[in-house]
C-alpha cells in the first residue's frame, strides 16, 4: 500500500509539472506574438470552394504558370478573376520563360523576369509590359527581382550576381531605379545591399521590405531598408522569422510565409517611424503537414491575400523560388480570418500570384 501511495504521489507531481511545462510554452508562444489561426481547433489545408464570395472581389490574379504553350512546355503569365475564371495567357512564347510578375498601381503594365537563351548562353532579364501582353519593353539585362513604385513610374529592380545564370533568389547584387519616361538608370544610394530578394515598395514611397540571405551581416530572415537612404533593419526582433514578404496597399499590414510553421502570417507595421515597427502577429492560414504555402501579396483593398499552396520541396531545389518547378501548385485566396480557398486547380506549378487592381464586376 505504501508504495503505491507514492508511486501516485509521483503521478501527480510529473503531472503538474507537465501542465506547467506546457503553459510555460504557451507563454513563450503569445510572448513571441505569433498564434494559431483558430486558438480552439486550427483548421489545417484550403477551406470549400463556398466559403468565400470569391465573385464579389472585383480585381484580378496574375501568375505564373509552367505549363504546354503551342506544343511546348515553358513558364507563361496568366490573367484570372479572383473566382479562377477566364483564365488568360498573356504571354505565349514557347522559346521564353516569364516568370515573377508584378502589376502596376493602375493596374495597367505588369514587369516581371524572362529567362532568355539556353544553357550557359541563358540569362534573367527584367521586362515590362501592357496588362493585355501588349507593348513589351526590355528593363535590364542580368536583372530580377522587379517591382514598382507607388506611383507606377518607376521599376526598381536587382542586379544578378553572377553573370552565370543561377535560380538562386538570393544571388543578387546592387538595387536599382528604372524611370519609364527617360529609360535612365540609377543606383541606389545604398550601394551595399545584395543577396536580397523579393522586394516590395511601400505606399509611401519611404521603404522597401525583403527578404535577405547571408548578405550584409544577417543569416536571413525579412528587413525594411530606406527606399532613399541607407538605413537598414532588422524585423525579425518582432517575431517575424518567415520569408517573401509583402505589404498591404494601405501601408499597414505586412503578410510572409512562416518559416517553422509554413503557414501565412500577417501583423501590423508601423511605417510613420524612423525605425519600422512591427505587433500583433497573427496567422491567416495554416497548411497541412507535406505542404507549404507561400509568396503573399495582399488584394489592392487590402481585404484578401492571395498566395501559392502545394507539396512542400525543400534543400536546393526549393520549388517556391522563381525558376523551379512547383507540381501540385495552386493559386489560393484567404480573407485573413483563417478561410483560405483554391482557385486553381491543374496543379501546374502555379506560383508568384499578384493581384492586379482592374474592376471585373462587369463579369
Amino acid at each position: 500500500m505504501r508504495k503505491t501511495s507514492d508511486h501516485k504521489k509521483n503521478l501527480s507531481c510529473l503531472s503538474v509539472l507537465f501542465c506547467l511545462s506546457l503553459g510555460a510554452f504557451g507563454w513563450l508562444e503569445t510572448a513571441r506574438g505569433a498564434q494559431p489561426v483558430n486558438e480552439d481547433e486550427p483548421s489545417v489545408g484550403p477551406n470549400e470552394k463556398s466559403e468565400i464570395d470569391l465573385k464579389a472581389i472585383p480585381f484580378k490574379i496574375i501568375y505564373e504558370t509552367f505549363r504546354e504553350t503551342d506544343g511546348k512546355e515553358n513558364w507563361e503569365l496568366f490573367l484570372i478573376n479572383a473566382d479562377g475564371s477566364n483564365a488568360t495567357n498573356l504571354t505565349r512564347t514557347p522559346e521564353v520563360d516569364e516568370m515573377c510578375p508584378h502589376a502596376s498601381p493602375d493596374g495597367t503594365k505588369v514587369c516581371f523576369v524572362a529567362d532568355e537563351g539556353k544553357g550557359r548562353n541563358k540569362v534573367r532579364n527584367v521586362y515590362y509590359m501592357n496588362i493585355d501582353g501588349t507593348g513589351r519593353v526590355k528593363v535590364a539585362d542580368n536583372a530580377r527581382e522587379p517591382c514598382w513604385s507607388p506611383d507606377g513610374k518607376t521599376i526598381a529592380y536587382m542586379k544578378g550576381e553572377y553573370e552565370r545564370y543561377t535560380t538562386r533568389d538570393y544571388a543578387t547584387k546592387g538595387l536599382f531605379f528604372y524611370d519609364l519616361a527617360t529609360g535612365k538608370h540609377e543606383q541606389h544610394p545604398n550601394k551595399e545591399l545584395h543577396h536580397i530578394f523579393i522586394i516590395c515598395w511601400s505606399p509611401d514611397d519611404k521603404w522597401f521590405v525583403a527578404n535577405v540571405r547571408g548578405g550584409m551581416g544577417f543569416g536571413g530572415g525579412i528587413i525594411a531598408f530606406e527606399a532613399h537612404g541607407t538605413g537598414v533593419f532588422d524585423l525579425k526582433k518582432y517575431g517575424i522569422k518567415g520569408c517573401r514578404p509583402d505589404l498591404s496597399p494601405d501601408g499597414r499590414t505586412i503578410g510572409w510565409g512562416e518559416d517553422s510553421e509554413v503557414d501565412v502570417y500577417v501583423a501590423d507595421i508601423d511605417l510613420t517611424l524612423s525605425v519600422p515597427r512591427v505587433a500583433d502577429v497573427r496567422g491567416v492560414a495554416k497548411c497541412a503537414k507535406g505542404y507549404n504555402v507561400n509568396l503573399t501579396d495582399f488584394s489592392p483593398d487590402s481585404r484578401y491575400v492571395a498566395f501559392g499552396y502545394g507539396p512542400n520541396v525543400y534543400g536546393p531545389e526549393a520549388n517556391y523560388a522563381v525558376g523551379r518547378k512547383a507540381p501540385g501548385w495552386n493559386i489560393c485566396v484567404g480573407d485573413l480570418t483563417g478561410k483560405w480557398v483554391q482557385i486553381t486547380t491543374d496543379g501546374k506549378h502555379n506560383k508568384e500570384p499578384d493581384w492586379v487592381p482592374i474592376r471585373t464586376l462587369s463579369r
